[in-house]
């Protein structure tokens, strides 16, 4: 009978130490709202690699991140990461985005896209961010970049619905030189 109990109390500890180090390690995030349109959804759920950042890895361009806004510390948001820390970043009255006065080519963006336009320069330590549905987004250009630490991480697999399962929408962002 003791040999049982251990046995059950070992295989409850190990169930609780690997579902803790899964929680450590992953969340589940629900996109809420229609600023990362039409790559993620109003209503989905993706799943957060919480580790993408850990080790001196940083984000890059063109991932997706989820952040703890830092108007907001209740709210986690959800956008596109555009500059960098020291990065120069102008969006133009058209909605092109250049970096260091180089164009970002952005294929995953809707064929008319607007919103804020103006010129920011990133500080250490932060990320300029952005929504791919440019002009209903609450992002950088509005509330300033997002400091390293507010970033929980990288968006890794959209789980939820179904018919929408898959890789999320990380992309390499190409600059191509500056037009006048």
């Amino acid at each position: 009978m003791r040999t049982l109990i251990r046995e059950t109390l070992q295989v409850i500890l190990l169930a609780l130490v690997i579902f803790f180090a899964i929680h450590f390690m992953i969340q589940n995030f629900r996109i809420d709202g229609t600023s990362m349109e039409p790559n993620v959804h109003n209503g989905e759920y993706v799943i957060v690699n919480k580790t993408a950042y850990w080790f001196g890895h940083n984000p890059q361009r063109g991932d997706v991140i989820i952040f703890n806004a830092p108007d907001q510390p209740q709210n986690d948001r959800v956008k596109r990461v555009i500059g960098l820390p020291g990065d120069k970043v102008e969006v133009r009255g058209d909605g092109t985005v250049y970096v260091n006065g180089q164009q970002l080519e952005e294929p995953y963006l809707p064929p008319h896209h607007s919103g804020t336009s103006g010129t920011w320069t990133v500080p250490e330590d932060q990320y300029f961010v952005m929504g791919d549905n440019r002009s209903a987004s609450l992002d950088s250009r509005a509330k300033g970049p997002v400091p390293r630490n507010k970033i929980i991480g990288k968006a890794w697999l959209i789980i939820w619905p179904l018919h929408d399962w898959g890789w999320a929408p990380n992309r390499s962002i190409v600059m191509t030189a500056a037009t006048p």
